[in-house]
């Protein structure tokens, strides 16, 4: 059993458990699935309260595929969404990526 089948086994058991589901969005792009592991960090950026880390990771796999204005869009949304929920250092990172991006990087 690969590292992907025992995450999938253990979210069996708990199908809602946003560790696990943000590590089989990780593994997926691991295996070069970009589009699976995108729609399951999509899918962690829709909770209440939203999934900070997908943001990021999902930032950074959109500028991997060259997808850069998709890219700015998601850490626009991801920085918003740490800063609302105090996360002070997830929503600076994001910013540093952001502005490294280039034109309409900025806040």
């Amino acid at each position: 059993m690969n590292r992907r089948q025992q995450i999938e086994a253990m979210l069996q058991d708990d199908p809602t458990d946003t560790f696990l589901r943000y590590s089989l969005a990780m593994e997926l792009k691991a295996e070069g699935d970009h589009e699976s592991s995108l729609a399951k960090l999509t899918d962690l950026m829709k909770e209440q309260p939203a999934c900070v880390p997908a943001f990021f990771m999902a930032g950074q796999q959109l500028v991997d595929l060259d997808r850069v204005d998709e890219a700015r869009a998601t850490l626009r949304t991801g920085i918003e969404q740490a800063r609302n929920q105090g996360d002070a250092h997830a929503a600076a990172e994001m910013s540093d990526f952001l502005t490294s991006l280039g034109e309409y990087g900025e806040l």
